[in-house]
């Protein structure tokens, strides 16, 4: 009996150190913007993308979306718009990927524009997310990337909420280490900072009135909105030209104005002459 309770709690830890199935994140999530408090969060990040990106324009653009329905940034000046869902749907939209957004079968330095929304949050490799992202980015793309903020109420709803559906289930990571983690991917930061003070709450009366938060938050006075919107820059490192490497040996200099010829092998006195000169 003592060895079966222990192989019990041990089966008990596994399964709550197992991550939660990202899949089934994806699909709550995009049910979970529906509601009153996704809607008002799903503009607010609309609008904040659409700032960020006004005047830009190019090849291509990559959104690395949760559901294709959840799209940002339609009304860029790009020639074409790629979107990247983790699943598919019958009614996915031309343009679109199914794939995870920790292996986007795309070339690399070949996107011109690429946008996260919550892609880091609901991966099991968050740093592998990046990794691929900035893999395809070319050299001086743009990179915008949306996430959750622990440092925020909504931060200590997830800790205080016992289910994992919609935000609560996904990963809240730091905005300090993504930009870490962005700068040794070789990005340079642009802007960073937080955004949507609102409570999270599903009341839409709630969700319309200003709080405290809301008024501090936007002056620049409190980071602790919902989510944080960083703004990098791929960097391009300029290699150095290889110059030829020339041999010693194989230099013949040349004559000029001024000066003498040589060649590459001295020349032998002749014995014969040496003894005549000598005699």
């Amino acid at each position: 009996m003592p060895e079966q309770g222990r192989q019990s709690s041990r089966a008990k830890s596994q399964s709550r150190r197992r991550s939660p199935d990202i899949r089934a994140s994806h699909r709550n999530m995009d049910r979970w913007f529906r509601l009153p408090l996704g809607q008002a969060l799903l503009n607010d990040q609309r609008a904040c993308i659409n700032t960020h990106v006004q005047g830009l324009g190019g090849a291509r653009q990559l959104h690395i979306a949760l559901s294709h329905r959840l799209l940002m940034a339609t009304d860029t000046d790009y020639a074409q718009h790629i979107v990247a869902t983790p699943y598919w749907h019958p009614a996915l939209p031309e343009g679109t990927v199914v794939c995870d957004p920790d292996e986007l079968p795309l070339p690399s330095a070949s996107i011109d524009l690429v946008i996260l929304h919550h892609s880091a949050d609901f991966s099991a490799w968050p740093h592998q997310v990046l990794r691929e992202a900035t893999r395809v980015l070319r050299g001086g793309g743009k990179l915008v990337v949306l996430g959750f903020n622990p440092l925020s109420t909504w931060g200590v709803r997830k800790l205080l909420s016992r289910r994992q559906r919609g935000p609560w289930g996904g990963r809240f990571l730091l905005r300090s280490r993504m930009e870490d983690w962005l700068t040794l991917l070789d990005c340079s930061i642009e802007s960073s900072g937080t955004y949507f003070f609102r409570l999270p709450v599903q009341n839409r009366r709630l969700l319309e009135r200003d709080s405290v938060l809301e008024y501090f938050g936007t002056r620049g006075m409190l980071p602790v909105g919902a989510y944080y919107c960083i703004c990098a820059t791929k960097r391009v490192c300029a290699p150095l030209p290889r110059r030829r490497s020339w041999r010693p040996a194989q230099v013949i200099p040349l004559a000029s104005a001024g000066t003498l010829g040589a060649s590459r092998q001295p020349r032998v006195r002749e014995k014969s002459g040496n003894n005549v000169e000598g005699r």
